[in-house]
């Protein structure tokens, strides 16, 4: 393998944004496909069974029949990635991802488009981002090559549960986790690498639908200096108290907010956030900018780029509780939606708080911009519309 890792791992994703630098940029996709050592599941699910599965998927239900697993160790680093069985697991009740929470994951989606090729999107910018994530766990950082080989391996193997069908995919769930089997409060010395896949139907199936949101006035999500550009599980384990309130006062998400001042707005749930002032062209998109406690999202950072295709004015600055609600009375703000992998853009209807009071977004339905950038990354993504800037990554 030739263990490509990006550079200045040390250098936080908003500090990259702030020195003018691209933050995922497209280069080579080096792959270590040949590398990975076949011992595929000898009794895969029957084709009857899986084309039961994929006609209804879900969401995170079903998986695949095999995985990709390699592993680290101190002294003799990256081991060469095997494709196994499903069923197969890792470590005991000591495991170091339990008791001390070394663990991040990523996620990313496979598409079938017409012509039945099987394509990813932007996965090296994934590959960055877990790197980034383990830095900052002290992981080991998975090699670019490994990265994206592990994926080609396991959809050569697993090809036929990428769905068909309008939004369908099959979503890509990579995970490294401290395996050593040992107490002790240190960088473990074990580390496993796996990927799953999970085959997943439409997020809207019945139509895109806007969502309510919590603003959360009483519990932190991130802090500077913290672990907020990471993808680690303590994260979204520390966010389900707050995911909870938010449905115990009738809403479907959650809003950060910055852990000081308490009143700039962050992100939603474990989505980035976007604003649309005006209208038509005289419309222009805002988001939060990246802090260091912001998840660098793969999906945010290609929406600014497609909205600039668009010919819509995209920038990243603070928006606060208060100018949220007082544009959105005065009509300023017309729209607002959140972007991530499973959803793609999710419309925000309605927002609720303890303390700042309840509004709703212009007629609290899914407005023009947010599903016109929408459908454009859509397109992309499934083969409907051209790849201008080289995103999409053919595997079969």
């Amino acid at each position: 393998m030739a263990e490509t890792v990006h550079s200045n791992l040390d250098v936080s994703a908003a500090a990259v944004v702030a020195s003018g630098a691209q933050l995922y940029p497209v280069g080579q996709r080096e792959s270590a496909v040949d590398q990975v050592i076949i011992n595929a599941n000898k009794t895969p699910l029957s084709a009857e069974k899986r084309a039961e599965i994929l006609a209804e998927p879900g969401f995170g239900k079903y998986f695949s029949d095999n995985i990709v697993r390699a592993i680290w160790t101190n002294e003799g680093g990256w081991q060469q990635p095997e494709l196994v069985p499903s069923a197969a697991q890792a470590g005991g009740m000591a495991l170091n991802a339990l008791h001390y929470g070394q663990s991040i994951f990523e996620g990313l989606k496979a598409y079938r488009h017409a012509d039945g090729a099987i394509y990813l999107f932007r996965p090296e910018a994934n590959a960055v981002r877990f790197q980034r994530s383990a830095y900052r766990l002290a992981l080991p950082p998975v090699p670019t090559d490994l990265f994206i080989g592990a994926i080609e391996a396991l959809l050569r193997q697993d090809h036929e549960w990428v769905p068909e069908g309008p939004e369908k995919s099959l979503y890509l769930r990579p995970l490294e986790f401290g395996s050593e089997d040992a107490l002790g409060v240190r960088p473990s010395t074990h580390v496993t690498f796996a990927l799953m896949a999970s085959p997943v139907g439409a997020y809207f199936p019945q139509g895109v639908k806007p969502v309510s949101v919590w603003i959360s006035d009483d519990f932190v999500r991130a802090a500077p200096g913290g672990t907020g550009e990471a993808k680690c599980a303590g994260n979204y384990a520390a966010s389900l108290i707050a995911q909870a309130e938010a449905a115990e006062n009738g809403c479907d998400q959650v809003v950060w907010l910055d852990a000081i001042e308490r009143k700039y707005i962050e992100e939603m749930g474990g989505m980035n956030l976007f604003f649309i002032y005006g209208k038509g062209t005289d419309a222009r998109v805002i988001t939060p900018k990246l802090t260091g406690t912001l998840l660098p999202g793969v999906t945010r950072d290609s929406l600014l780029t497609l909205a600039g295709d668009l010919g819509i004015p995209a920038t990243e600055e603070t928006i606060s509780v208060a100018q949220w609600r007082e544009d959105c009375a005065s009509g300023k703000i017309t729209e607002v939606f959140a972007c991530g992998t499973a959803a793609v853009i999710t419309p925000v209807g309605r927002v609720d708080s303890k303390n700042s009071g309840s509004w709703t977004i212009a007629d609290g339905q899914p407005g023009e911009i947010t599903m016109k950038m929408r459908q454009a990354l859509v397109d992309i993504q499934t083969g409907a519309a051209p790849d201008v800037h080289n995103w999409m990554h053919r595997v079969i």
